[in-house]
């Protein structure tokens, strides 16, 4: 069982940056893809980013390109999420995922990831 806990939401206002963390207490995460998904009140959870467990594939939700970056750390069991220029439109519930698959290219759905964290809350207010 994959245990994923994040941290690092918190409000800021509309322009600034907040940067978001995943622990895996797993000792093979580094063989996971991880991704990173949101949830806005009323609305479905959606893509925001994912990384391949090499560190070297990443894919962003059009939304959010250009603006989030998300890396792996160098201890290996932790996965950021760097989130510059914040919108209100990014205010929502951020949740981390792992994906335990052998596919070569991270999931874009919700449906490719296996283990989630319990989510953490990011607010930006205009």
């Amino acid at each position: 069982q994959v245990q994923l806990v994040e941290s690092g939401g918190g409000s800021v206002q509309a322009g600034g940056s907040l940067r978001l963390s995943c622990t895996a207490s797993e000792r093979t995460y580094s063989g996971y893809h991880m991704g990173w998904f949101r949830q806005a009140p009323g609305k479905e959870r959606e893509f925001v980013a994912t990384i391949s467990r090499s560190g070297v594939i990443t894919n962003y939700a059009d939304s959010v390109k250009g603006r989030f970056t998300i890396s792996r750390g160098n201890a290996k069991n932790t996965v950021y999420l760097q989130m510059n220029s914040l919108k209100p439109e990014d205010t929502a519930i951020y949740y981390c995922a792992a994906d335990i698959s052998p596919r070569y290219i991270p999931d874009v759905k919700i449906g490719g990831y296996d283990y989630w964290g319990q989510g953490t809350q990011v607010t930006v207010s205009s």
